[in-house]
């Protein structure tokens, strides 16, 4: 740490911008967040988040990070209402390969709705003294050249314009981010960045669970199979606090999910592969209409292999890497990045020279590890990129495929699996040699004839 007040501010509000603040303020004296909008007080809907109205997870990676950066926070989430389900204990997938067995607990996801998330730990960022939050304020962009970052200029919702000084400018503004611009406006070179968009939409409605289905349920998963030759349509029921679940449906182009509340149930019975999640809502008390997107697409800017960076400046979150999110891994990137962000800065010190490329580095381990688990199914659907799956993509995803057949009848498999799809270890795992002589074999025992849900699951949620 250098001898005078070290400053440091972040760009963006949301899940990603809070804890990178909450990281900062370990080790810098002072740290201004940015945010658009007026943040609300509690657990409510906010105007710049749509996102918010569907499926959301934290797996324990995320969750571990989480932890790390506030200490306590799961505590606190989990006497909120939120739910901690063990993975692949508690849940019900059907894969493309097939029903995964509920084999004993690997790793284990947090599940809550997001303004529960989002307003847990706003709140407990917002309690530290050393953040301070301006709200309605537009980023406008850095200040400084194409070496060094100096500031930010922001525009107020009086349209007064002023310049914040920093040490380190975060950019944490999500997939709206004009990072890539604003870095080619100050004069450094072009970013590299991939698309992959699967043309999914989402529809979700939130329900009141069976009373007896209210504690203890698991998630049900059903995946689409992209060797189809079809739309890959699919469905995600997540138990949520206050006894509900929050269900969106999902549809690749062609097979998009409905927009109006009265088809929902229809979609979910004849166009998943399985009828599970429609006969489980049979019985269920819907409690919304359906919430829609389209904005789904894998966005990811390689910030880190650009030949020059400027000091002072980092993107991370969805800014940096936009994940489709039914995949539930942007989240978790976001806490791991923040966490990096923090331990980057405190191995190096302020003013070290290559500070900020070191953080654009350490942010982006996290991140590709998400994108490599989501483009091993989007980029296979029609339209997802303009040149079709590489070659590279075809050997990954024929390997991830048998990888995913052997687990669902070979629980070492399975947990090897889980190992990276919760964001706990690196996919050099699924390299090691007795994985590959696994998927060798393949599964050690028969495929599942339907949803492994227990006779009191299927009594409690009214089926029985």
């Amino acid at each position: 740490m250098t001898e005078r007040p070290t400053t440091a501010v972040v760009l963006g509000g949301s899940l990603a911008g809070m804890l990178a603040a909450r990281a900062l303020a370990d080790v810098a004296d002072r740290v201004t967040l940015v945010e658009r909008d007026v943040l609300p007080s509690g657990p409510a809907p906010r105007k710049g988040l749509p996102q918010a109205r569907h499926v959301h997870q934290l797996w324990s990676g995320g969750a571990h990070a989480l932890e790390e950066l506030l200490p306590g926070i799961v505590g606190r989430l989990r006497e909120a209402g939120a739910h901690r389900l063990p993975v692949t204990t508690d849940m019900v997938a059907l894969s493309p390969y097939g029903w995964y067995r509920r084999w004993a607990e690997s790793h284990h996801m947090l599940l809550c709705s997001r303004d529960l998330l989002d307003a847990t730990v706003r709140a407990d960022v917002l309690a530290d003294g050393r953040v301070e939050l301006v709200e309605g304020a537009e980023a406008l962009g850095p200040v400084g050249t194409d070496s060094a970052v100096t500031g930010v200029r922001i525009r107020t919702r009086d349209a007064a314009e002023r310049t914040l000084p920093a040490d380190l400018v975060v950019d944490a503004t999500g997939r709206g981010s004009r990072a890539a611009g604003w870095l080619t406006g100050l004069g450094a070179p072009a970013v590299e960045q991939r698309v992959v968009d699967s043309g999914v939409a989402y529809a979700s409605r939130v329900f009141r669970a069976p009373e007896g289905a209210r504690e203890g349920f698991p998630v049900v998963n059903v995946q689409p199979d992209p060797r189809a030759g079809r739309p890959g349509c699919g469905g995600v029921l997540l138990p949520i606090e206050d006894g509900r679940w929050i269900v969106t449906l999902f549809g690749s182009r062609g097979g998009e999910p409905p927009t109006e509340s009265k088809d929902f149930l229809r979609y979910a019975r004849e166009e998943l592969r399985h009828p599970v999640i429609a006969e489980l809502l049979a019985y269920a008390e819907p409690l919304t209409e359906v919430a829609y997107t389209r904005t789904t697409a894998n966005r990811r800017h390689y910030y880190e292999r650009t030949p020059a960076w400027p000091e002072n400046f980092a993107v991370l979150g969805d800014a940096l890497c936009a994940l489709n999110p039914i995949y539930g891994h942007g989240m978790s990137v976001a806490a791991q990045g923040a966490l990096a962000l923090r331990e980057t800065v405190r191995r190096h010190g302020w003013g070290s020279a290559g500070l900020a490329r070191r953080i654009q580095r350490a942010v982006a381990r996290p991140a590709s590890a998400a994108w490599d688990l989501a483009l091993g199914m989007d980029v296979f659907y029609p339209g997802a990129t303009e040149n079709g799956p590489t070659a590279r993509d075809r050997l990954v995803a024929a390997y991830v495929g048998r990888l995913l057949h052997t687990a669902t009848g070979n629980g070492r498999i399975a947990r090897r699996v889980t190992d990276v799809t919760s964001l706990e270890r690196g996919a050099e795992v699924l390299l090691a040699p007795s994985v590959l002589l696994a998927a060798l074999v393949g599964p050690l025992k028969p495929a599942l004839s339907g949803p492994p849900l227990t006779a009191q699951e299927l009594k409690a949620a009214g089926l029985r």
